[in-house]
Protein backbone atom coordinates (compact mmCIF):
# COMPACT_ATOMS: atom_id res chain seq x y z
CA UNK A 1 0.00 0.00 0.00
CA UNK A 2 2.74 2.39 0.95
CA UNK A 3 4.62 1.56 -2.23
CA UNK A 4 1.60 2.48 -4.32
CA UNK A 5 1.33 5.89 -2.66
CA UNK A 6 5.00 6.57 -3.26
CA UNK A 7 4.68 5.55 -6.94
CA UNK A 8 1.60 7.78 -7.39
CA UNK A 9 3.45 10.74 -5.86
CA UNK A 10 6.43 10.17 -8.16
CA UNK A 11 4.14 9.98 -11.19
CA UNK A 12 2.52 13.33 -10.31
CA UNK A 13 5.92 14.96 -9.73
CA UNK A 14 7.30 13.60 -13.01
CA UNK A 15 4.24 14.89 -14.90
CA UNK A 16 4.74 18.38 -13.46
CA UNK A 17 8.45 18.44 -14.36
CA UNK A 18 7.80 17.29 -17.94
CA UNK A 19 4.99 19.85 -18.53
CA UNK A 20 7.19 22.77 -17.41
CA UNK A 21 10.19 21.55 -19.42
CA UNK A 22 8.13 21.21 -22.64
CA UNK A 23 5.48 23.97 -22.71
CA UNK A 24 3.00 23.98 -25.62
CA UNK A 25 4.14 25.82 -28.74
CA UNK A 26 2.86 29.37 -29.38
CA UNK A 27 0.26 29.48 -32.15
CA UNK A 28 -0.83 32.19 -34.53
CA UNK A 29 -4.52 31.60 -34.08
CA UNK A 30 -6.92 34.05 -35.72
CA UNK A 31 -8.26 35.31 -32.42
CA UNK A 32 -4.81 36.52 -31.36
CA UNK A 33 -4.58 39.12 -34.12
CA UNK A 34 -5.71 42.70 -33.83
CA UNK A 35 -8.56 42.37 -36.31
CA UNK A 36 -11.88 43.97 -35.46
CA UNK A 37 -15.25 43.87 -37.11
CA UNK A 38 -18.26 46.09 -36.72
CA UNK A 39 -21.89 45.37 -37.34
CA UNK A 40 -25.35 46.57 -36.67
CA UNK A 41 -28.88 45.30 -36.81
CA UNK A 42 -32.29 46.81 -37.00
CA UNK A 43 -35.91 45.97 -37.46
CA UNK A 44 -38.23 46.32 -40.37
CA UNK A 45 -41.66 47.72 -39.69
CA UNK A 46 -44.27 47.05 -42.34
CA UNK A 47 -46.89 49.79 -42.14
CA UNK A 48 -50.46 48.59 -41.64
CA UNK A 49 -53.29 49.25 -44.08
CA UNK A 50 -55.95 51.71 -42.91
CA UNK A 51 -59.72 51.59 -43.04
CA UNK A 52 -60.99 54.58 -45.01
CA UNK A 53 -64.72 54.07 -44.55
CA UNK A 54 -67.21 52.30 -42.33
CA UNK A 55 -67.66 48.64 -43.25
CA UNK A 56 -71.15 47.41 -44.07
CA UNK A 57 -73.00 44.13 -43.67
CA UNK A 58 -75.35 43.44 -46.58
CA UNK A 59 -77.78 40.63 -45.66
CA UNK A 60 -79.17 39.96 -49.13
CA UNK A 61 -82.71 38.59 -49.49
CA UNK A 62 -83.47 36.33 -46.51
CA UNK A 63 -79.77 36.13 -45.69
CA UNK A 64 -78.87 34.58 -49.05
CA UNK A 65 -75.87 36.11 -50.86
CA UNK A 66 -74.95 38.13 -47.78
CA UNK A 67 -71.56 39.83 -47.68
CA UNK A 68 -69.36 42.19 -45.71
CA UNK A 69 -67.94 45.21 -47.56
CA UNK A 70 -64.63 46.68 -46.36
CA UNK A 71 -63.19 50.05 -47.44
CA UNK A 72 -59.41 50.24 -47.03
CA UNK A 73 -56.14 51.77 -48.20
CA UNK A 74 -52.73 50.08 -48.36
CA UNK A 75 -49.75 51.97 -46.92
CA UNK A 76 -47.71 54.09 -49.33
CA UNK A 77 -45.61 51.95 -51.65
CA UNK A 78 -47.76 48.82 -51.29
CA UNK A 79 -50.58 47.44 -53.43
CA UNK A 80 -53.24 44.76 -53.38
CA UNK A 81 -50.58 42.24 -54.45
CA UNK A 82 -48.95 42.43 -50.99
CA UNK A 83 -52.25 42.29 -49.05
CA UNK A 84 -53.61 39.20 -47.34
CA UNK A 85 -57.03 38.50 -45.78
CA UNK A 86 -57.22 36.72 -42.44
CA UNK A 87 -60.49 35.61 -40.88
CA UNK A 88 -61.75 34.19 -37.63
CA UNK A 89 -65.20 33.41 -36.32
CA UNK A 90 -66.83 33.09 -32.92
CA UNK A 91 -70.29 32.37 -31.60
CA UNK A 92 -72.82 29.60 -31.93
CA UNK A 93 -72.72 29.51 -35.73
CA UNK A 94 -68.94 29.75 -36.03
CA UNK A 95 -68.54 26.09 -36.97
CA UNK A 96 -70.99 26.73 -39.82
CA UNK A 97 -69.20 29.74 -41.29
CA UNK A 98 -65.68 28.86 -42.45
CA UNK A 99 -63.98 31.16 -44.93
CA UNK A 100 -62.36 28.79 -47.41
CA UNK A 101 -61.02 29.32 -50.90
CA UNK A 102 -61.23 33.11 -50.60
CA UNK A 103 -59.24 35.18 -53.11
CA UNK A 104 -58.67 38.78 -52.03
CA UNK A 105 -57.68 40.02 -55.49
CA UNK A 106 -60.80 38.75 -57.29
CA UNK A 107 -63.11 40.16 -54.61
CA UNK A 108 -61.55 43.64 -54.52
CA UNK A 109 -62.04 46.70 -56.72
CA UNK A 110 -60.33 50.09 -56.70
CA UNK A 111 -56.68 51.08 -56.58
CA UNK A 112 -53.89 51.89 -54.15
CA UNK A 113 -54.37 55.66 -54.58
CA UNK A 114 -58.10 56.10 -53.97
CA UNK A 115 -58.62 52.95 -51.94
CA UNK A 116 -59.96 49.46 -52.28
CA UNK A 117 -63.41 48.01 -51.70
CA UNK A 118 -63.37 44.34 -50.72
CA UNK A 119 -66.47 42.14 -50.49
CA UNK A 120 -66.38 38.98 -48.37
CA UNK A 121 -69.36 36.70 -48.91
CA UNK A 122 -70.71 34.74 -45.97
CA UNK A 123 -71.67 31.17 -46.67
CA UNK A 124 -75.29 29.96 -46.86
CA UNK A 125 -75.60 28.89 -43.23
CA UNK A 126 -73.70 31.94 -41.94
CA UNK A 127 -76.05 34.32 -43.76
CA UNK A 128 -79.34 32.44 -43.59
CA UNK A 129 -79.10 31.09 -40.05
CA UNK A 130 -76.62 33.61 -38.62
CA UNK A 131 -76.95 32.17 -35.13
CA UNK A 132 -75.13 35.16 -33.64
CA UNK A 133 -71.90 34.33 -35.42
CA UNK A 134 -69.29 37.08 -35.40
CA UNK A 135 -66.89 37.11 -38.32
CA UNK A 136 -63.70 39.10 -37.83
CA UNK A 137 -61.82 40.00 -41.00
CA UNK A 138 -58.31 41.42 -40.97
CA UNK A 139 -56.30 42.80 -43.87
CA UNK A 140 -52.52 42.74 -43.43
CA UNK A 141 -49.61 43.65 -45.67
CA UNK A 142 -46.99 40.96 -46.19
CA UNK A 143 -43.56 42.10 -47.38
CA UNK A 144 -42.47 39.69 -50.15
CA UNK A 145 -38.73 40.07 -49.50
CA UNK A 146 -38.73 39.54 -45.73
CA UNK A 147 -41.98 37.63 -45.23
CA UNK A 148 -42.80 39.96 -42.34
CA UNK A 149 -46.42 40.94 -41.78
CA UNK A 150 -47.89 44.28 -40.72
CA UNK A 151 -50.44 44.92 -38.04
CA UNK A 152 -53.98 44.57 -39.31
CA UNK A 153 -56.86 46.73 -40.40
CA UNK A 154 -59.83 44.77 -39.00
CA UNK A 155 -63.60 44.71 -39.05
CA UNK A 156 -66.10 42.53 -37.21
CA UNK A 157 -69.52 41.63 -38.53
CA UNK A 158 -72.45 39.83 -36.98
CA UNK A 159 -74.91 38.08 -39.27
CA UNK A 160 -77.79 38.51 -36.83
CA UNK A 161 -79.98 35.61 -35.80
CA UNK A 162 -81.99 34.52 -38.85
CA UNK A 163 -82.12 35.81 -42.41
CA UNK A 164 -79.66 38.62 -41.76
CA UNK A 165 -82.04 40.42 -39.39
CA UNK A 166 -80.00 42.50 -36.97
CA UNK A 167 -76.77 41.96 -38.88
CA UNK A 168 -74.13 44.65 -38.62
CA UNK A 169 -70.48 45.49 -39.20
CA UNK A 170 -68.05 47.70 -37.30
CA UNK A 171 -64.48 48.83 -37.83
CA UNK A 172 -62.11 47.71 -35.11
CA UNK A 173 -59.29 49.84 -33.67
CA UNK A 174 -56.01 49.68 -35.59
CA UNK A 175 -53.96 46.54 -34.89
CA UNK A 176 -56.89 44.56 -33.39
Amino acid sequence: MRARLVLAGLAVALGMVLSTANPPAVTEAVWERNAYATGSFGTVTIPAPTLNGQCTYNPGPLGLNSYVRIFWLPPAGYTLAQAEMQASTSGLGSALAPLTGYNLATNTTGDATTGYVTDVRTNLLGGLLGLGTELQLAIVIKDPTTGWTSKSASVASNAGLIGGLGGNCRNLPAGS
